[in-house]
């Protein structure tokens, strides 16, 4: 993957992220809290999590081409070494105080990023399958 392609790929999960992150929070709190409104501070917050989490992606960048196995391990690396930055950045910022929050805070990450992960398969997917069908169409014309 070339590093402009690993650049645009960051700033997708980015958006990803923080959109993932705004419309579970908003969902959330209409059934909640819903007198409850966002605060400068707390979209922030939000933003700078989204970044610190796309920004570790850097752990599953490799300008050549890695095999199965090594990629697998390189993306279970990069969950616990998120879960594990996020987690600490949250004690830092006063978001987790117990061990609770800390175990709700870990299942969120979770399961954001089996959304991101999830949403980049769907599109190799179908990235593979555009490629199969033009190397069937290039086999037709070559026979």
């Amino acid at each position: 993957m070339k590093m402009s392609e690993f650049i645009q790929k960051i700033i997708k999960d980015f958006l990803i992220i923080f959109a993932s992150i705004i419309i579970i929070i908003t969902f959330l709190r209409q059934i909640y809290y819903p007198d409850m409104v966002f605060d400068l501070t707390s979209i922030y917050i939000i933003m700078a999590f989204s970044f610190i989490s796309a920004f570790i992606g850097f752990i599953l960048y490799s300008p050549a081409d890695l095999s199965e196995k090594k990629m697998r391990i390189r993306i279970t690396f990069h969950f616990f070494a998120l879960e594990i930055v996020l987690i600490a950045l949250g004690s830092v910022f006063g978001i987790v105080n117990s061990a609770e929050d800390g175990i709700i805070l870990a299942l969120q990450i979770a399961v954001i990023y089996t959304l991101v992960r999830l949403l980049s398969w769907k599109k190799d997917k179908k990235e593979a399958q555009q490629i199969n069908e033009k190397l069937k169409a290039f086999k037709k014309d070559v026979s």
